[in-house]
């Protein structure tokens, strides 16, 4: 085996661990996404649970302006399901509402740091791999320079 017959599987190695490196940024934006979002239902479980009825709020209305507005009825909160929809509930029902979409979110960030370490063992892996092929390459052309040196 000549000294650049390694190279291509090499090359191959290296592109294998560059796409894994970028999958795993791509899963670690997302677990972050949804730390924000869990970060947010947390904001709003504590929010509805501290308001009452004739409270007075800062309501967005977009672009960073917000007006203030007087809580009504605590027990009429709009609460997203998801998918687009949403449903109003009482207080208790909001929260556990939140609550539920908060465990959610944490199964979704579980499983997407259980799929970030196996692709940090399979990053691991090919870079062993990759080491040995170089160690491999390196042995051989020691072995051609001292045939030469013959």
């Amino acid at each position: 085996m000549s000294m650049g017959g390694g190279n291509p599987q090499m090359q191959e190695v290296a592109q294998q661990i560059e796409e894994i490196e970028q999958q795993q940024e791509a899963l670690e934006q997302e677990v972050e996404n949804l730390q924000t979002e869990k970060q947010e239902v947390d904001e709003a479980i504590e929010a509805i649970g501290e308001l009452e009825s004739g409270s007075t709020v800062q309501v967005p209305v977009g672009g960073d302006a917000y007006v203030r507005a007087e809580i009504e009825n605590i027990d009429e909160v709009v609460v997203s399901l998801g998918g687009g929809y949403a449903a109003e509930r009482d207080q208790d029902g909001a929260v556990d509402t939140l609550e539920t979409k908060k465990e959610t979110l944490d199964d979704r960030i579980e499983g997407l740091q259980s799929d970030i370490a196996e692709l940090e063992s399979e990053s691991e892996e090919l870079e062993e791999r990759a080491q040995q092929m170089q160690a491999q390459q390196m042995q051989q052309m020691q072995q051609q320079q001292e045939q030469q040196d013959e």
